[in-house]
């Protein structure tokens, strides 16, 4: 994949997670100028590092609702089940509202609710969907081989915007970065061959250096850093956010910014 016009990257060979300062937020390209309206036939993954709904995420995931075309955000709260889920649904809908969009939280906290037909029903006609933080291995449990999942790739795959953040991030893509230990496990590979290590500008430094050391030959790690946003639609791959998306893969570690097209992810 080639860089878009008037994007640079920074190539570092700086020790891991020693990260330049981001002066300002640049949105991503594809997405500025996109109409309210009907779907288009690409859907959007957005891939957040963590931080979801906070000032600095603002200006894409606004870019993500006009992209979407929706005036309503359907929020899954699963990943923080033992983590006061009632306070997801009143930060989104504050969050969202500014936005000028409202919010529909649906309370699938466990697997008897990921199997309910309304809700994959209302899953699947949604046209922006977002997964919030919490627990990777709890929201895997829930989602893994369920009618909600297949309600999730439906609506994608026809066009609709997926974002995931933290937990949902990671467990979007195969391998899946344990956060136990920093291991890789089994993910749900909606991208494949991509790792997803959340948080990255302030993770353990231990945590952070076992991903690397482990990390398959086949794959690529994305390091996302909060209100960071690594963006995957019909035009390839880019940055959004506060912070930065450092890739380790076979040509050594790249660190990208926002409004940079990152290379040699998976198509």
């Amino acid at each position: 994949m080639g860089k878009r016009p008037g994007y640079r990257a920074v190539t570092s060979g700086a020790p891991i997670g020693d990260h330049p300062t981001v002066d300002r937020l640049q949105p991503f390209p594809g997405l500025v100028s996109a109409p309210m309206g009907p779907r288009r036939t690409a859907g959007a993954l957005a891939l957040v590092g963590g931080g979801e709904w906070e000032p600095a995420a603002r200006d894409f995931d606004a870019e993500l609702l006009a992209r979407s075309g929706a005036n309503e955000v359907v929020v899954l709260p699963t990943a923080a089940a033992f983590e006061h889920p009632e306070r997801v649904r009143g930060r989104a809908a504050e969050y969202f509202g500014a936005l000028g969009a409202a919010t529909r939280t649906l309370s699938v906290l466990h697997r008897t609710e990921a199997e309910d037909p309304e809700v994959a029903a209302t899953v699947r006609k949604a046209a922006f969907i977002y997964l919030a933080d919490g627990s990777p291995l709890h929201l895997r449990s829930v989602l893994k081989g369920s009618a909600l999942f297949d309600a999730l790739l439906a609506a994608y795959h026809g066009g609709g915007v997926l974002a995931a953040s933290g937990a949902g991030a990671t467990l979007l893509c195969d391998p899946m970065v344990d956060p136990r230990g920093g291991a890789y496990t089994v993910g749900l590979g909606v991208v494949k061959n991509l790792a997803v290590f959340p948080y990255h500008g302030t993770a353990a430094d231990h945590l952070r250096e076992r991903s690397v050391d482990l990390l398959p030959r086949s794959a690529v790690l994305a390091g996302i850093d909060e209100q960071t946003a690594l963006v995957k639609d019909a035009e390839g791959w880019s940055v959004a956010g506060a912070g930065m998306v450092t890739i380790y893969g076979s040509a050594g570690i790249t660190e990208y910014r926002a409004g940079d097209a990152p290379e040699g992810l998976p198509a």
